[in-house]
């Protein structure tokens, strides 16, 4: 008894001299007035900057050992435990689809590749049951390498390298279907591959909040590159992006998302270069700033559409190179029953490319037609080629079926739906000339003979044969041509502009090479205000009945 007793005295005089020195302590300062999401913020921002260095969890980086189930558990160990950075060190880290969580990011060093499996069950199509519903279903998986749904606060960066493998993968899911072990019911027997829900995109971020790209090279996807839908605060920055591996390989697709900027990038691919969609009608792009990039495309550089049943509104493009695309450096598309407005284009410099300009308004789907108002262009240089400039691409965009003269840049609505408030400002454009009348001619006493094509696939060439060199303008509005300098190097019998419909148009400093035909063509075109020096330029064409 006498000994319990003593021990028991030992044991309460040391627990008194723990808290006397616990006491001595300065004690942690405390903050005033401080919310408790601020205080949560404040704690995620301490835990995320942990890092777990992969190849201490049993993932292998040589380029042969699936780790797609050793780096799920990882990413979900992290997120459990309130978020940290995956390393990644030098090594081919092999691996299908991850689902990307909060607050757990991925970072590769220089010399590390987050490797692509070439084997079609290696990815799966993750479900995102609180997305809303888009009527658009012909290419809609979210199926990729790269998965996220409603994951906020982490970023994807570094020196290294993701790669898809897409073309060995798409050739694999091809050769599934054929063989009957693994069915695309989708699949386009006539251009003979596999439809775009049947194959991995390269990232595929749903309904995400704060999410930064950097640095990163990516490339190779089996479909689309980096997806990004109903996202908010994305930032991609320094990227090189070369996604040209297989059909319908856009660079970057930004659909319905706000806040979003995209700078300092290099896309080469071998579908849309920067693409801006909306597949809910309910939802739209905001506030888009793209700045800084280069571009190489075989088909659009900078593109709106097609799919655009919400809009695009508040979006400014800036200081972009574009070169060696086959069809338009800039193009703004609602087909949809989408609002485009708010739209501010400067500073393009685009060389070898198919087509400059086009702006079309048409009503493929939607109750009801959408609108395009309220877009400035402005400080564009192209040069237009009189052949392919997209020659160089092994998969190369379809070639269109029927011959043509070169295209002009276009601004056109659909009959009752003008577009609205257009000024095309300092612009320079080069032209092949060389057109043929004996190619699809079309007389300026039948500019009626032009398609309206409206619930047709947006493209600059889907009209076909256009009758001006420069500029074809019908169904618009309040439209302006400011500091305007069109150069042909070969003679073209067309006219520089054609106005077809045109209601408040203004023409001011526009230089054109001399011609002995009129250079200016206006049908059902009022209020016209153009420089004195134009006017013997200007053919009027009587209305037909």
């Amino acid at each position: 008894m006498a000994y319990k007793t003593k021990y028991s005295t030992s044991v309460l005089y040391a627990f008194l001299l723990i808290l006397f020195f616990w006491s001595c302590k300065e004690a942690p300062e405390t903050p005033v007035n401080v919310s408790q999401s601020e205080v949560k913020k404040e704690y995620l921002k301490k835990t995320n900057n942990k890092e777990y260095l992969v190849t201490d969890y049993g993932i292998v980086g040589n380029s042969k050992i699936l780790n797609t189930v050793a780096l799920q558990e990882l990413i979900d160990k992290v997120h459990q435990a309130h978020g940290g950075t995956l390393v990644f060190p030098t090594g081919e880290y092999l691996s299908g689809s991850l689902v990307m969580k909060s607050n757990v990011s991925l970072y590769l060093k220089e010399g590390a590749v987050l490797l692509g499996s070439t084997n079609p069950y290696d990815y799966k199509d993750v479900p995102m049951p609180e997305r809303p519903e888009s009527p658009k279903r012909d290419d809609y998986s979210n199926m990729a390498f790269l998965v996220a749904y409603k994951a906020n606060n982490f970023k994807i960066y570094g020196k290294g390298k993701i790669d898809g493998q897409g073309r060995a993968l798409a050739l694999r899911i091809d050769s599934l279907h054929h063989s009957g072990d693994r069915i695309d019911p989708k699949y386009n027997y006539r251009r003979m591959r596999p439809n775009e829900t049947a194959r991995p995109k390269l990232f595929r971020f749903s309904m995400c909040k704060n999410v930064d790209v950097l640095d990163l090279n990516l490339q190779n996807g089996a479909c689309w590159g980096l997806s990004f839908e109903l996202c908010e605060k994305l930032k991609l920055d320094n990227l090189k992006i070369v996604n040209r591996a297989f059909w319908n390989n856009d660079g970057i697709d930004i659909t319905d998302c706000k806040n979003v900027q995209i700078t300092n990038c290099d896309v080469d691919s071998a579908d849309d270069g920067i693409c801006l969609k909306s597949y809910f009608p309910k939802y739209y792009n905001d506030s888009i700033y793209i700045a800084n990039c280069t571009i190489k495309s075989s088909a659009s550089a900078l593109k709106f559409g097609t799919a655009s049943y919400g809009g695009f509104k508040n979006v400014t493009i800036e200081n972009i190179n574009v070169f060696d695309t086959f069809r338009s450096a800039i193009a703004i598309e609602s087909v949809d029953g989408g609002a485009i407005e708010n739209i501010s284009v400067s500073n393009i410099v685009a060389k070898n490319t198919g087509n400059g300009i086009f702006i079309r308004l048409g009503h493929r789907g939607g109750e009801q037609p959408g609108i395009i108002k309220n877009v400035h262009i402005k400080d564009i240089k192209v040069e237009i080629p009189f052949g392919r400039p997209d020659i160089n691409y092994d998969l190369r965009g379809p070639e269109v079926d029927f011959f043509h003269n070169p295209f002009p840049s276009s601004i056109v609505g659909i009959p009752g739906h003008n577009i609205e408030n257009v000024i095309i400002e300092n612009i320079d454009i080069t032209y092949p000339g060389r057109a043929s009348k004996g190619m699809a001619y079309v007389p300026l006493s039948r500019l009626e003979q032009v398609p309206h094509k409206i619930k047709d696939y947006p493209e600059f060439s889907m009209f076909g044969e256009l009758p001006a060199w420069g500029f074809y303008v019908r169904y618009a509005k309040d439209i302006t041509f400011k500091n305007v300098n069109l150069k042909l190097e070969n003679k073209d019998f067309r006219p520089a502009f054609v106005f077809d419909e045109v209601n408040v148009l203004n023409i001011e400093n526009v230089v054109l090479p001399e011609t002995n035909h009129k250079q200016f063509a206006l049908k059902g075109t009022y209020e016209v205000t153009k420089d004195d020096e134009l006017k013997p330029a200007t053919a009027i064409i009587k209305q037909t009945q």
